[in-house]
């Protein structure tokens, strides 16, 4: 099935998977990159969803064995990665490479949502209007409007509805 909105621009992007991804109206996709939704852990139904006006950067690699989805309007710089799945390495007598893929949670980036250069994101959810720093790794969820830093990702800003306002927070997002 999978789609194409108008106005979108995928340059030199390879896709695997193309009937199972979906691509929102004037998404822009830069050089290099890779989308894939290929059910290798046995989800038929997988697929990848990129919202209307989304921006992605070079070299990004997106794949989903189960299901990613990335809002409207997500910024996303050079080099980010994001993955519902895991490469497999319980059985310490078998090379890695020889283990079968691991699913774990589904991926979704909130709108208006920005993933700063060499960001992975594995089996974790962004909230809308959050950023993510560059180089970190979120193996957690993210709610929305935070900025979270770091490898593992931590929540270090909240935006404050009451004072209008960006404030510092612990590691769970709650105000200091």
């Amino acid at each position: 099935m999978g789609g194409i909105g108008s106005r979108s621009r995928l340059i030199k992007t390879k896709v695997d998977g193309s009937n199972k991804i979906f691509i929102g109206s004037k998404v822009y996709i830069n050089t290099g990159g890779w989308l894939a939704a290929v059910p290798l852990t046995g989800n038929q139904n997988c697929s990848l969803h990129i919202g209307d006006g989304s921006y992605v950067g070079r070299f990004c690699h997106f794949y989903a064995t189960s299901k990613i989805v990335i809002g409207k309007k997500v910024l996303i710089a050079d080099k980010v990665y994001i993955s519902d799945n895991l490469h497999s390495f319980t059985d310490i007598e078998l090379p890695i490479i020889d283990q079968p893929v691991q699913q774990v949670n589904e991926v979704s980036i909130g709108d208006g949502a920005w993933l700063g250069e060499n960001v992975c994101i594995i089996g974790a959810s962004v909230g809308k209007q959050s950023v993510i720093g560059a180089n970190s790794v979120v193996t957690k969820d993210v709610p929305d409007y935070c900025v979270a830093v770091g490898s593992p990702a931590k929540i270090i800003k909240r935006y404050s509805i009451e004072i209008n306002k960006w404030v510092n927070t612990n590691s769970k997002g709650e105000f200091i």
